[in-house]
């Protein structure tokens, strides 16, 4: 069943009441309770300076391998609360993770950069613009990708995949519509960080990305083919709906909710994204412990 992404932001108190959220509207606002039941959520994004949350429903949503994201005053995510024991045999698949070798991380992270380049290089496709030079670097990537071509593949992209009159420069601290991605990328972290609990691996791990200052490596690895989504739906926003960037208004928000919905192919099937990714480290648990070289890596088309 697809999870739900929930994004609150409205002054309220969100309980639990039996297995179901409450969100309770302060009475000055008029709104009437909601309830949403808590198994059917996957990420819950809290938006507001005045929202309340319970430790009954903390507990329940954590229980519940629910990613819960908090947000600043700039309404950006900022923090992210994941449960501790996702899976039965977690101590298991950490050792397996943190005892791989050198040669299978590299190898594994050369996967994930073609991934990525071929996905890229097919949004460029979507637009009329060709993604063959994307494709040529993706058959390029040698182990550990050491000529580093997702850089090189990164400058060619983001040079070509907004219109030219935007004169865009993609920077997590740049200009709009660098905030719509931020926005986009950090609803696909929270996706892929369930999921890499939920698989039994320990998010701050990477295979790739190392820096101390990283609590969720593993997870930046790993959303790397997938981040073409979050680009695509900013497309989306900004050239068909010519929406203005400058703020995450409560509409572009909605429509980056929409994210973990979105239609993925993978190894031939297709399902939504959060289905995918579930799917994708499924199959990296399972490289770690039995020695499989291959990964499950989405396609878009």
């Amino acid at each position: 069943m697809i999870k739900r992404t929930i994004h609150i932001g409205s002054p309220c108190t969100l309980r639990r009441r039996e297995q179901q959220l409450v969100v309770q509207y302060p009475k000055e606002l008029g709104m009437a309770d909601k309830t949403v039941p808590i198994e059917d959520l996957g990420v819950v994004i809290l938006d507001h300076e005045r929202v309340v949350v319970t430790q009954m429903l903390l507990a329940a949503l954590l229980a519940n391998n629910v990613a819960v994201i908090t947000c600043n005053e700039q309404h950006m995510p900022t923090g992210m609360l994941l449960n501790l024991d996702g899976h039965t045999t977690q101590t298991e698949i950490f050792r397996a993770q943190l005892e791989a070798s050198e040669p299978l991380r590299k190898n594994l992270w050369m996967q994930c950069v073609q991934a990525k380049l071929r996905n890229q290089g097919a949004v460029l496709d979507r637009i009329g613009i060709g993604g063959d030079a994307l494709r040529e670097f993706a058959r390029n990537v040698r182990s550990g990708d050491p000529d580093n071509l997702e850089a090189r593949g990164a400058a060619v992209y983001w040079k070509s995949v907004f219109p030219a009159a935007m004169n865009f420069v993609r920077h997590r601290h740049g200009e709009p519509p660098n905030n719509l991605l931020n926005y986009g990328y950090a609803i696909l972290r929270a996706v892929v960080a369930r999921s890499l609990v939920g698989s039994g691996l320990l998010p701050t791990y990477g295979i790739h990305h190392r820096s101390k200052y990283n609590a969720y490596c593993l997870a930046d690895d790993i959303m790397e083919p997938y981040r073409p989504w979050v680009d695509e739906a900013v497309l989306e926003l900004l050239v068909k709906e010519r929406i203005d960037p400058k703020e995450v208004t409560t509409e572009i928000k909605g429509h980056l909710l929409k994210l973990p919905t979105k239609d993925v192919l993978l190894d031939g099937q297709r399902s939504p994204l959060l289905v995918a990714v579930q799917r994708t480290t499924a199959a990296l648990a399972r490289c770690f412990q039995e020695g499989e070289r291959k990964g499950l890596w989405p396609e878009f088309t």
